[in-house]
């Protein structure tokens, strides 16, 4: 991604019917733009899954303070972990934005993911779930000018109040939250927004010893395949970074 007079230069992949996969440039204002920190909890039930975000984190945060710099829009989205963050400046600004209500759009036809996370997609042998998360990855820093929320409603109304359209998502979990959440990639596509997802800034909760049978990380691949082929393009996070 290249800097000048706030605009950032965008490579995007999207995939055609057949899955064939083609890269177009698209240039966005930073102003215009903000970048979503989807459920970079400080742990997981899954080790496997913890393991990963723990490598994941510090290039978020990387990657999140040069978009800053830039004037992108941070939002912090690590659910259920608001109590937390409930004194920060950073929650305090979407708590003061008006409330602008979503569109009422019916969601996009979407066929059934390629990947089966039945299990709960756990790759080290954990077999429930539970809440052992209590706040964002302390790796990837909040600042006072940023936003934290994880209501889709927030979010979309700090989002119109700023008249950022473009919206770049990072964060877990590519097949469950990334995809779900009330700010996810569905409603966000839903609600006329033009997200972008880091597909290098993801994870799946996928076991390989479930169909199609394939590694955790070509299970992570296919569902970034999925979302370019039916939801939005995605992008590098590493092609954020100023060229060394």
């Amino acid at each position: 991604m290249s800097y000048g007079q706030d605009m950032l230069s965008l490579t995007l992949r999207r995939r055609d019917d057949g899955g064939e996969p083609a890269t177009s440039t698209a240039e966005v204002s930073a102003s215009q733009t903000a970048l979503v920190l989807c459920d970079v909890w400080d742990h997981h039930w899954s080790r496997g899954a913890a393991e990963r975000v723990d490598l994941l984190a510090p290039v978020i945060d990387q990657v999140a303070r040069h978009l800053r710099g830039a004037g992108v829009l941070i939002v912090h989205a690590p659910s259920d972990t608001l109590d937390f963050y409930a004194a920060h400046p950073a929650r305090q600004r979407v708590l003061d934005v008006r409330t602008v209500e979503p569109p009422d759009a019916p969601a996009l036809p979407e066929p059934p993911l390629p990947i089966d996370d039945s299990d709960g997609g756990s790759d080290t042998g954990e077999t429930s779930w539970s809440p052992v998360w209590t706040r964002q990855h302390p790796a990837i820093a909040v600042e006072d000018e940023d936003a934290i929320s994880d209501d889709g409603g927030e979010i979309y109304s700090l989002l119109r109040q700023e008249k950022r359209d473009v919206v770049l998502v990072a964060g877990v979990h590519t097949n469950m939250c990334v995809l779900r959440r009330s700010f996810g990639l569905r409603n966000l596509v839903r609600w006329g927004l033009s997200p972008v997802l880091l597909r290098d800034l993801t994870d799946a909760m996928y076991n390989p010893a479930m169909p199609p049978y394939v590694s955790h990380q070509r299970g992570t691949e296919l569902v970034v395949e999925h979302i370019e082929r039916h939801l939005c393009p995605t992008a590098l996070g590493a092609d954020l970074l100023p060229q060394a």
